[in-house]
């Protein structure tokens, strides 16, 4: 009878225990579902093609020896990315935190104590004088404390699946710093090149403007011109040497810019090919509008954002149930060392024990309603995001495109400007034509190639922006010896 009894008395808990594990399947709050987003079928400035420069390793887009080892190295060093990269890590300790609490706490005790009975209270006095009980006693006690709370409403599991999702947004923000890196180490870089153009176009003016205050001072001395000539000459001289050393001071800065990419001091920084024989891919794929919203590291983390909000609702709306965590001790205590681990000195205890939020002063309300205002502000951005990507893409599309036409008529100013100096010196020579003649086409000349050179670097920046926009330069260059893909 007594073991019919025994057995009840454990089958009953263990089936409420079962109960409740059940009921813990069921989660409080909406499920993520992605909200529906209108993309374009087709990109405004160009024709859909098969394939994404984005498909492309930046590797395999920037051949240039030079520009990749840059790359590698802020990739290496850069403290936007190794902040980036302490962040996913924090991001995945902290979800091993809200994880830790689905299941059972375990903590391990110990303790002695040595207390002393007052002889004047009544029960301890009595204890002393009839059963000769010391009043001052040691007490040693060591076992095991355990807590589990049962997660019936599924407010644990939610705030898991948010930590989740949040671990998930600092891996895309990563991966955002990454092609952002990528990005701006290659438009610095040419950036750089077309001020070395610049410059060196600076220095070419200022030569021809030398030998063209020679040449007035000789016409002048020869009684073939005014000294009004001269002066002018000489003004033309000053503006050319002032030239270089503002485009010098330009390199340097872009030098500095680009050291600091690297995660450097500022410092000069090697040059390769120089701007014009920059090599750019025969086409410049775009895809699909589509897939940038599986490409794009910036909307995937903006929608892990509102997968992390979206669960949170769910924690909010658990917290106005009660809490319900069994609790447990088991070990062994004694008030002499020597008969602590025998087996009378053994004491457990465990039980349930429920928290129920009665009264909080609109507390609980508050905070779902907070956290409902949360998901759609993260509703909102991701949104957000979703429209400025397309509209960086499209924007970097036009760019490409018109910079194309844009450089081939600056080819042509460049030529005939070149043609209209050399003319307006032999005339200027021949007596024919002023010297201001000379001085506007000399100015038209250095405007046209100063133009030139700043298309073929807005070329190039072109399909560096068509790359970052389209989500390229994230992934990680194959070890040597293993294909790319």
């Amino acid at each position: 009878m007594r073991e019919t009894l025994t057995r009840r008395a454990l089958t009953r808990p263990a089936l409420a225990l079962l109960t409740l594990w059940v009921l813990g399947g069921c989660a409080m709050g909406p499920d993520y579902k992605r909200p529906p987003i209108v993309t374009p079928m087709e990109w405004r400035s160009l024709a859909e093609e098969v394939g994404s420069l984005a498909d492309l390793g930046w590797w395999q887009l920037f051949k240039g020896p030079v520009l990749q080892e840059l790359i590698r190295a802020a990739l290496g060093e850069n403290k936007d990315l190794r902040l980036a990269v302490a962040r996913v890590t924090e991001a995945r300790a902290q979800l091993g935190i809200t994880r830790a609490a689905q299941f059972p706490q375990v903590d391990g005790q110990a303790s002695y104590t040595n207390q002393r009975f007052s002889e004047k209270s009544f029960p301890e006095k009595v204890l002393h004088r009839r059963l000769g009980v010391d009043p001052q006693q040691d007490f040693y006690r060591t076992g095991l404390d355990l807590t589990f709370e049962i997660d019936l409403w599924g407010r644990l599991r939610r705030a898991t699946e948010a930590a989740r999702a949040d671990l998930l947004a600092s891996v895309e923000n990563q991966r955002t710093v990454l092609t952002t890196l990528v990005s701006d180490v290659a438009q610095a870089y040419f950036d750089l090149l077309e001020l070395d153009r610049e410059a060196e176009i600076a220095r070419r003016t200022l030569e021809s403007r030398q030998a063209s205050l020679g040449l007035v001072r000789q016409r002048f001395e020869a009684g073939l011109t005014s000294e009004l000539d001269v002066r002018r000459a000489e003004g033309e001289l000053a503006a050319a040497a002032a030239a270089v050393p503002d485009a010098e001071r330009r390199v340097a800065q872009t030098e500095n810019r680009l050291s600091i990419l690297l995660g450097r001091n500022p410092g000069a920084i090697p040059r390769g090919t120089v701007l014009e024989a920059q090599t750019l891919p025969p086409t410049v794929p775009a895809g699909l509008p589509s897939a940038l919203l599986e490409r794009r590291p910036d909307i995937r983390q903006a929608e892990e954002r509102l997968v992390a909000a979206n669960a949170r609702i769910g924690e909010a709306k658990a917290a106005f149930f009660p809490r319900i965590s069994l609790t447990g001790q088991f070990g062994v205590e004694s008030a002499a060392l020597s008969d602590l681990f025998t087996g009378p000195a053994r004491v457990w205890r465990a039980g349930p024990a429920m928290t129920l939020p009665i009264f909080t002063a609109g507390r609980l309300r508050g905070n779902l309603r907070a956290t409902q205002a949360r998901e759609q502000q993260a509703l909102i951005q991701y949104e957000q995001t979703i429209q400025q990507a397309f509209r960086e893409a499209e924007d970097a599309l036009v760019f490409h495109r018109k910079a194309r036409e844009i450089r081939a008529q600056r080819e042509l100013r460049v030529t005939a400007a070149r043609q209209a100096l050399e003319l307006a010196e032999l005339r200027y020579t021949n007596g024919r034509a002023g010297y201001l003649d000379v001085l506007d086409a000399e100015r038209q000349l250095f405007a046209a190639e100063i133009d030139l050179a700043s298309t073929t670097r807005d070329q190039l920046t072109a399909v560096v922006q068509i790359y970052k926009t389209l989500g390229g330069g994230w992934e990680a260059e194959p070890v040597r010896g293993e294909p790319s893909r």
